[in-house]
């Protein structure tokens, strides 16, 4: 039988007057025997025999050599008739040995017929040799010859059925190994398709497709010879007969067959995908039970690759927008780390103010916003690559500087957005570095742009900023300085000094200021205006804040204890102000040092009230209930307080020493004069910060200051020198 039809093997056993597969048209039947009458008989008694639907095809050898010859070559002999005594006395025995020790075939069954049987016994020849029958020419008349040889063939089929059985499995077997660990959709179909073939005894020609979640068309996973190329294509554009099976397929959930191919659904609960492979015929029923069951290995391995997808994107793609993700950024930024080359520009974009959207209007509208900016990103830089969302509110992407513009992106950026129904003017801060810039990993080149970014918001430049090096070092500086405040904050070495507050009338002693020092090792103190901006960045001014109150409440007890009772002034940062329940933090340090409330005085800058405005005035009326003065420290120098201040609960306005230093040299006093007048129409007392000279001091008088401090009558000073000073003006 030809082996091109994959005949009888792969069909089950059934009852035994019928055949187990679907054989081809001829079942193949070697006669080998040196007398020609004996082929002549042997197909006389035989001719006209069919076995299941098969007919019977004769093969002739004359002796041994030739028998083997036949053998060698290819064909699907089922059965050989054999004289054992030819060209010498065991030349059959010879083939038997050639067919099954040299060729290694042990299917095709043997029938040793002899006419001197007694030259050898029965039994021996049963036992030594791999043979089906012994007979003697004599006895196989046609009736017993016929039942012989349909026995033949039966075991003939039965080995053939294991062999196939075994070399499925193991096909099976070794497929699933290597498509279940695979992560490549492209070579996954790729390789079950050729297995598929293997065991559909077929060429592999086919394809595997999917129908997405949300898509109209079915797209192609992945090909097989002619249809490798297809990867990715829509089917209807692959092979008209191949979708309308695979439509059917996906409609009736059931495998599709033709004569020429066969469509299987792969079953599973998140998608719709089906294998189309061009058989050539129609499969046995084995060869059907052996592909479904790696149909079921294709199917979890489909689902294997789409589960490692998702964990792949949730480990490297943003959920919300879909582009890459910070971790992502950093791997494959590497790829562009070259020192010798300067070609490409990496831009890092942040949005202004993007959590009072959030708070304001809305995650959900937040959400829309970041998504509207990728849109438009891709839109106004279509050449850009690595495009991610490396932060919250920060995008960044990589460009060829020959396709990149500054001031032709910032214009394009520029128009309001649309999210949800609201259209949203954003203002962005652009940090750049170039090629030549990026360090020895990703996260180093983020750093870099960063630098570049937080300079940018730094110094409110909308346009863009480009890295430098002197940016890295002031960088490097400041956040040295910052690790140094905070060791030094948490092993005490910070200083609160006291600045006095004194009357107008009669410059009696009515308070003083706490201020912050920060002296180092070398007898030298770092200037407040440089670290105390540095501890709003840091997050430590809060904690700091609380300290100060503290050392301030614990000063005024040892003062009073003294017979000195004054009220202590306490600046608060605007970072301290949010924190949730400042004003029962205040209560709680008043009452554990047992201070009254009035001998506290909180001093806010107009940034702080103006801050979240409601917010802030209801914390300051909490305060107030306290019993707690509140001052508003630097008045004038914002540009908003004067419509709000009838509202806030205030006691005291302090005028910026930057209206007071030019007093007499040019300045009139007008803003000097325009607060004082203010607080007193409006009860507030006021007090003149910075007061280094007479002329000064008179000019604030005669304009009804209420109180004043500055270098013309007391510096800053640490407690003991502030005992001095109350000491003497006690004397």
């Amino acid at each position: 039988m030809s082996s091109e039809q994959n005949d009888f093997l792969f069909l089950e056993p059934q009852q035994d007057d019928e055949i187990v597969v679907e054989p081809s048209r001829y079942w193949d039947i070697l006669i080998v025997d040196d007398d020609e009458e004996i082929h002549t008989v042997t197909k006389l008694a035989l001719s006209g025999l069919e076995y299941g639907g098969a007919r019977l095809r004769f093969h002739h050898a004359y002796s041994g050599a030739e028998a083997k010859n036949i053998l060698t070559q290819p064909n699907d002999i089922s059965v050989i008739f054999l004289d054992v005594i030819m060209e010498t006395d065991d030349a059959g025995f010879q083939v038997v040995k050639h067919a099954r020790d040299t060729l290694n075939n042990k299917r095709v069954r043997i029938i040793l017929r002899t006419g001197q049987a007694a030259n050898i016994p029965e039994e021996k020849v049963i036992r030594e040799y791999d043979i089906n029958d012994y007979k003697t020419k004599t006895e196989l008349t046609r009736s017993k010859l016929v039942t012989t040889l349909i026995a033949a063939i039966r075991s003939y089929e039965q080995i053939c059925l294991l062999e196939y059985q075994a070399q499925a499995m193991n096909t099976i077997l070794s497929a699933s190994k290597y498509i279940l660990g695979q992560t490549n959709i492209k070579v996954l179909c790729n390789k079950a398709l050729e297995f598929m073939g293997v065991i559909l005894g077929c060429k592999s020609n086919g394809l595997i497709c999917t129908k997405l979640d949300g898509e109209n068309f079915i797209q192609v996973l992945g090909g097989c010879e002619k249809y490798e190329e297809y990867f990715g294509e829509k089917l209807v554009n692959v092979n008209q007969t191949a979708l309308s099976q695979v439509e059917a397929c996906f409609g009736q959930l059931t495998h599709q067959y033709t004569d020429n191919s066969i469509t299987f659904i792969l079953k599973s609960k998140h998608r719709k995908a089906a294998l189309y492979i061009e058989s050539g015929g129609a499969p046995t029923d084995i060869q059907l039970q052996f592909a479904e069951i790696f149909l079921t290995n294709i199917s979890i391995a489909l689902d294997n690759i789409r589960l490692f997808v998702k964990l792949r994107d949730a480990a490297y793609k943003d959920l919300l927008t879909g582009i890459s993700n910070r971790t992502d950024f950093i791997e494959r930024i590497d790829d562009f780390q070259n020192v010798s080359e300067n070609k490409y520009v990496f831009v890092l974009l942040d949005v202004i103010n993007f959590s009072d959207i959030n708070d304001g209007l809305g995650q959900d509208v937040g959400n829309k916003l970041l998504i509207a900016i990728v849109e438009r990103l891709r839109a106004i830089v279509p050449t850009a690559q690595l495009l991610s969302r490396v932060g919250a509110d920060v995008f960044g992407f990589l460009i060829p500087k020959s396709e990149f513009v500054l001031t032709d992106f910032n214009e394009k950026l520029s128009p309001s957005f649309s999210a949800a129904e609201h259209v949203l003017p954003i203002d962005f801060r652009i940090g750049l570095c170039q090629q030549q810039d990026f360090q020895g990993s990703g996260l180093e080149t983020l750093k870099v742009a960063y630098i570049a970014l937080n300079h940018a918001k730094k110094i409110k430049h909308k346009e863009g900023v480009y890295y430098s090096i002197d940016m890295q070092e002031k960088m490097e500086w400041r956040l040295g300085l910052i690790r140094q405040l905070r060791h030094d904050f948490a092993r005490g070495k910070l200083e609160v000094w006291y600045q006095p507050q004194l009357s107008f009338d009669d410059l009696s002693l009515i308070g003083c200021e706490a201020l912050l020092r920060w002296p180092l090792e070398n007898g030298t103190y770092i200037s407040p205006a440089v670290f105390i901006p540095l501890a709003e960045d840091a997050g430590l001014i809060v904690d700091i804040g609380q300290w100060v109150l503290e050392q301030a409440c614990q000063q005024q007890k040892r003062l009073e204890n003294e017979g000195t009772e004054i009220c202590i002034a306490v600046n608060v940062s605007v970072p301290q102000f949010k924190v949730k329940g400042y004003a029962q933090t205040v209560k709680n340090t008043l009452l554990k040092y047992g201070v009254d409330p009035k001998n506290i005085e909180l001093e806010v800058t107009e940034s702080v009230v103006m801050d979240e405005l409601d917010t802030v005035i209801n914390t300051l009326k909490e305060l107030k209930a306290l019993g707690i003065e509140v001052a508003i420290d630097d008045f004038g120098t914002g540009f908003s307080s004067l419509s709000y201040i009838q509202s806030l609960p205030i006691d005291r306005l302090k005028i910026d020493r930057s209206f007071i230093k030019d007093l007499n040299n040019g300045d009139t006093g007008a803003v000097a004069g325009l607060v004082i007048s203010l607080g007193a129409k409006l009860g507030l007392k006021t007090i003149a910060e910075g007061v280094e000279t007479q002329e000064q001091a008179k000019f604030l008088k005669d304009l009804g200051c209420d109180e004043v401090q500055g270098f013309m009558y007391a510096k800053p000073m640490p407690e003991n020198k502030l005992l001095e000073f109350i000491g003497k003006r006690n004397t």
